[in-house]
């Protein structure tokens, strides 16, 4: 079992950034490939940035490629997501996931264990 904590959330203006945080417990973190998902109101989750076990390959949406940067630390149990250049359309509950053996980085179905998410908010 792997607990996940997200934290970092909040209220930005277009144009800002935040700095979310998934801080893992349980078993060996470095095991496992750690993604970011979010889910906007009335939408479905959908895939945001993954990353490998080691760190060594990162993989994003392209709704956030060149803005958002996933790296992840794994002294500390902590996998994060540099948001920068934050859009109105980033408004979403953002949730953290992982899984030991990946197949569909993007796929919601692939990770099996999921954070209760935190809440970003992009005014404009």
């Amino acid at each position: 079992q792997v607990q996940l904590v997200e934290s970092g959330g909040g209220l930005v203006q277009a144009g800002g950034s935040l700095r979310l945080s998934c801080a893992a417990s349980g078993r060996t973190f470095s095991n496992y490939w750690t993604g970011w998902f979010r889910q906007a109101p009335g939408k479905e989750r959908e895939f945001v940035a993954a990353i490998t076990r080691s760190g060594g390959n990162t993989y994003y949406a392209d709704s956030v490629k060149g803005r958002f940067t996933i790296s992840r630390d794994n002294a500390k149990n902590t996998v994060y997501l540099q948001m920068n250049s934050l859009k109105p359309e980033d408004t979403a509950v953002y949730y953290c996931a992982a899984r030991m053996i990946l197949g569909v980085i993007s796929a919601v179905g692939e990770y099996d264990y999921w954070g209760q998410g935190t809440q970003v908010t992009v005014s404009s």
